[in-house]
């Protein structure tokens, strides 16, 4: 599991819907966990479409149809499965409608995609060690991978929000990843040896 996977999947950490007392209760909460996920969802529509443009503009309609379909949504099941059924529907869709296009998967390369992403949650001794790694960088560090993998803000809008400049949001991301990604190597090691 990448780094970048596991920490998209802190923001899929949320625990499951309550029960809520109305319909509109109800899908405000489906509502909720889509934004908790969004991350996720993106990446996996972008392994499925080559232009990130229309990856947004599909995860805008998946969002939609999450909406509309929230009422089917049943609580205490894997809320991720559910919205990338749809996503796959969608992203399927769309590279329908594209079909001459030289850049579009195959049905059958998709399906084989889908059927090779992972069901089973991320593993706890992982997310747990992203955890303790983010609490242990320096707090300009952890800031701004708050802000960039948590919050989804682009380097140009940290920048900007941080009065930086871009090139000093980068170089201070790529190190806060290169300190996260050996702080979790050395605590998956010693996990593994005990």
């Amino acid at each position: 599991m990448t780094l970048t996977h596991c920490l998209a999947s802190l923001m899929d950490d949320a625990p499951e819907i309550v029960p809520a007392a109305s319909p509109a209760e109800h899908t405000v909460r489906v509502q909720q966990l889509f934004v908790k996920s969004q991350g996720s969802l993106k990446a996996f529509l972008l392994a499925l479409v080559p232009d990130f443009t229309e990856a947004e503009d599909l995860l805008q309609e998946v969002f939609l149809v999450v909406t509309q379909k929230a009422g089917t949504f049943k609580e205490g099941t894997n809320f991720m499965a559910w919205a990338r059924q749809i996503a796959r529907f969608k992203a399927m869709s769309s590279m329908r409608k594209r079909r001459n296009s030289p850049s579009v998967l195959a049905e059958d390369v998709v399906e084989s995609l889908v059927a090779a992403e992972p069901e089973v949650p991320y593993d706890e001794s992982q997310i747990a060690a992203v955890r303790d790694c983010l609490k242990k960088l320096a707090p300009h560090a952890r800031q701004l991978v708050t802000m960039r993998y948590m919050n989804e803000h682009g380097p140009g809008e940290i920048a900007q929000r941080m009065s930086w400049s871009e090139n000093a949001v980068n170089v201070t991301l790529s190190r806060a990843r290169t300190t996260l990604r050996e702080c979790v190597q050395r605590q998956l090691q010693r996990l593994e040896v005990t």
